[in-house]
């Protein structure tokens, strides 16, 4: 579907971003060095203007050295400075017309400083990882770094060949020339800029399970040394896999990948179609088998749908939460009334003042925001009952699939589920910072 593009600036990042053009397709050819930590690239970059003409565009680029700058294949004027590279063409692009704009740069490339500190391209201590969200995709790449412009894209890494690339997409080509190998990589679906996710290092790839004729392939890359503690602790990550499927539809995506550092990280990170782990995330107990459904269930809610604004991150991060419920229901664990009791509880005791709609900046990923989110999820399941809920949620994904949604887009979506209206309970679980009572249903999962 046309994804749908957000009305101006983002909310929370207005200085990312370009609302005027959108991108169709990235291009991308790297090289990178681990040693000295040197990336050089070129983008080409297909794009559409808006409704207006554009005399000038911008771009977002982290502190690199600018090489060449073209569009349409002719030198523009452009300057670099404060994480923006702005773009005059040498004629006017009419609007609606389709346009070209290629990007050589190169340097070392570092996060990119956010009010959750530095985020992006993380140099490891052998090998890198790109970990974006929210605003750290232009720290390796020049990117229209909205959420809502989401583009297909093809990325070529040359490294050496003692290093695995693992990136999110399907593998295409894999070429080995003297000490350096080149790998390729397609994502087709549309992807926003933050979720484009790599990482680089010395890693042992496991099939996850068998996914038979028309399953999903699921690959692991692990440090050979974490292989016995990650084949228990990501074992039922294909029961999840037919457990999401069945609840909300088919996987979006051609392939799923999931990536263990052999570093740790604070949490896990979604990319599209990959997911990034820390070391400390394998015990070999299962102790973080809640983050694995998470990170499973943001490919449907936040990477296939995708919020328009960053003001909308509890589409993303509340039916994530919720999952990690379903998932506990359905494989022996406690249920989604018992998980929900115990957020409600653990909110009850922490400040009132977070509105799930607009969170703001700084409360963007507060822990209150997924545990009210996922309240809020249960309420909806609690009104509309199961049947009508799970029907909801897989129509919703289904028409939003690789496109951008709001979060009046999803309330509206919802009441044509039911008879009764749903205004009071939006209301006081969205726009509204006390905590509403416990929602209460005799409730099971069933799709």
């Amino acid at each position: 579907m046309a994804v749908q593009q957000s009305v101006g600036p983002d909310s929370y990042f207005p200085g990312n971003g370009d609302p005027r053009y959108r991108v169709h397709r990235y291009e991308l050819m790297l090289d990178y060095r681990p040693g000295p930590n040197r990336l050089s690239g070129t983008a080409r970059i297909n794009a559409i203007a808006g409704r207006a003409p554009l005399t000038e565009f911008q771009l977002n680029l982290a502190d690199f050295r600018i090489g060449r700058v073209r569009v349409d294949g002719r030198q523009p004027h452009y300057t670099h400075r404060g994480g923006k590279l702005r773009v005059r063409p040498a004629k006017a692009l009419r609007a609606g017309a389709a346009f070209t704009v290629e990007v050589h740069w190169s340097g070392n490339p570092k996060p990119v400083s956010s009010p959750w500190g530095g985020i992006g391209w993380e140099e490891l201590a052998d090998g890198a990882l790109v970990a974006s969200q929210p605003v750290g995709a232009p720290s390796w790449y020049p990117c229209n770094d909205r959420p809502a412009d989401k583009a297909s894209y093809l990325i070529s890494v040359t490294t050496p060949s003692a290093y695995a690339v693992v990136a999110g997409g399907r593998l295409l080509t894999r070429t080995t020339k003297a000490s350096t190998t080149t790998w390729v990589y397609e994502q087709s679906a549309p992807t926003s800029s933050y979720l484009v996710g790599m990482s680089i290092g010395k890693y042992q790839t496991v099939l996850l399970g068998d996914p038979g004729l028309g399953g999903v392939p699921m690959h692991g890359h692990i440090p050979a040394h974490l292989l016995p503690k990650f084949s228990r602790d990501f074992a039922r990550q294909p029961g999840m896999m037919d457990l999401f499927q069945q609840l909300f539809g088919p996987y979006p995506f051609d392939e799923y990948a999931v990536v263990v550092t052999d570093e740790e990280l604070d949490v896990p990170v979604e990319a599209q179609g990959l997911s990034l782990f820390g070391a400390n995330h394998v015990d070999g107990a299962r102790g973080s088998e809640r983050l694995v459904a998470h990170e499973l269930a943001h490919q449907w809610f936040g990477n296939s749908v995708s919020i328009a604004d960053w003001r909308h991150i509890w589409l993303n991060e509340g039916f994530a939460k919720y999952a990690e419920w379903l998932w506990s229901e359905r494989s022996g664990g406690r249920g989604a009334q018992q998980l929900a009791a115990v957020a409600h509880r653990l909110l009850s005791s922490l400040p009132q003042d977070l509105k799930l709609a607009d969170p703001g900046r700084k409360s963007m990923f507060d822990d209150r925001l997924y545990e009210r989110g996922g309240l809020a999820v249960h309420a909806v399941r609690c009104a509309l009952g199961d049947d009508a809920f799970f029907r909801m949620l897989r129509a919703w994904l289904g028409l939003h699939r690789g496109g951008a949604v709001t979060t009046p887009m999803f309330t509206a979506h919802a009441a044509r589920f039911t008879s009764e209206p749903l205004d009071e309970l939006f209301d006081a679980w969205l726009h509204q910072g006390a905590l509403p009572p416990l929602p209460m249903a005799e409730t099971r999962a069933t799709a």
